[in-house]
Order: structure tokens, then sequence, then C-alpha cells
């Protein structure tokens, strides 16, 4: 079973991945739903870790000088992956995150963690992009910080989705901003692995659900 395969069902299994009618924050309707806000323990962060450091290896196994985590959610996915690269891998790569708002006591500033510097070459660890706006802020906050070149966004999903124009977010964000992104596994990934296949003796994906997520793509895809 590959890493994306497995990453699938950890998903499953810890209540991040659910299928039903949501709402997302867009306003879309949609048959599935990414919530990392759901990982609460010690075994799932660390088992998290290791699959955003099996992505980073697989796709850029160096030209990293550190790891960025945008507040909030960024923060542990950002601190986590570091150390799985290092106890996987060997990689002690440095990371940092940032204040929501600056301190203006101690040592001041927004950035806590690695300082980064002129030159650094930065991958933004991030869960799930929508709009990229987290991603677009990170931008601008590095701007007034050191002048770094963004290599790569890491996500867990990409839902393959329109964003403001016929490309995806991502695709956007690749447009604008010239950074490389790798999710760990697309929305794709998700139903190729899952479809008539059960996890813990339960199908999540049975055709009616693949119908469903298949008519949603072909309303909200990307083109």
């Amino acid at each position: 079973m590959s890493y994306k395969e497995e990453f699938i069902r950890f998903m499953v299994r810890s209540g991040v991945l659910t299928f039903g009618d949501f709402t997302a924050k867009s306003g879309r309707k949609t048959p599935y739903f990414v919530n990392t806000g759901n990982y609460k323990t010690g075994a799932q962060i660390a088992k998290l870790g290791d699959y955003y450091a099996a992505c980073i290896q697989e796709n850029m196994p160096s030209d990293i000088d550190c790891l960025f985590g945008p507040a909030y959610k960024g923060i542990p996915l950002a601190v986590s992956a570091a150390a799985s690269l290092y106890r996987a891998y060997g990689r002690d790569l440095p990371y940092c995150f940032n204040r929501k708002e600056q301190k203006d006591h101690g040592e001041g500033g927004t950035m806590i963690g690695y300082k980064p510097k002129d030159g650094d070459r930065v991958a933004i660890i991030e869960d799930v992009v929508t709009a990229g706006t987290a991603v677009r802020e990170t931008i601008e906050l590095f701007s007034h910080v050191a002048d770094v070149r963004f290599q790569a966004l890491f996500i867990s999903v990409d839902r393959m989705e329109r964003g403001t124009r016929d490309c995806s977010t991502l695709d956007e964000l690749r447009q604008d901003y010239g950074i490389r992104v790798f999710p760990i596994v697309t929305v794709r990934d998700i139903i190729a692995f899952l479809h008539n296949d059960p996890v813990d003796g339960k199908i999540y994906i049975d055709d009616e659900m693949r119908e469903k997520m298949e008519a949603y793509l072909r309303t909200y895809g990307a083109r």
C-alpha cells in the first residue's frame, strides 16, 4: 500500500475526511469535506508529519532551507513535518511560523522559530487550500521579513476545484508566484482508492457517492 493510500485511510479513521452533504466556505454544496481541525492526538499529529515528510522527500529531496507554517493550522503541520523529516530521512530542516498579531515586547516581531534570511528557499506547509488567502498573506508577510524564494507549497488534499478563474486555486498560485505545489493526495486519488473499497469494514464511496463527487467535479472542477 502506498503512503498516499495509507494517508487517505488515515484521514477517514481520524474523522478528517467525511462524506455526506456539506456547504463549503465558498457556499458550494459538496458531498465530501476535509477538516484537519479534527486531528487531536499525539499519535495523529506524529503520523500526519510522516505523510508530509514522505511527500516532501519524494518531490523535493533537496533545495529547501526551511519550512514555514502559516498561523494557525499550519503551525503543527510544519513542526510535525520537520520532526518526521529528521527521524525518517535525516534532514534537519529549521522551521518557523508567524503570529497573527505583532508582539511589541520581549523579542518582538511576527516570526517565531528560525529567522529567515535573504536567499533562503522556503517551503510552505498548509492543510487544504481553498481561496489561497493564507498563502498570499504568507508571501506578503515575508516581503517584510527577508528576500526569500518560495520553493514549494505542500498541502494535504488538492480538491481540484476552480478558483477565481477557470484553473484551480493551486494553478493560480503557480501562475501568480511561480510556486510549485505538491498535494499528498488529490480528490481523484480519494475516489480511486476508496470506491467500493472498505475501511474497517465500511464502504465510504459507493457508486452513488462516487457519482455525487464526479458531478461536483463536473460543476466546479478546474479546467
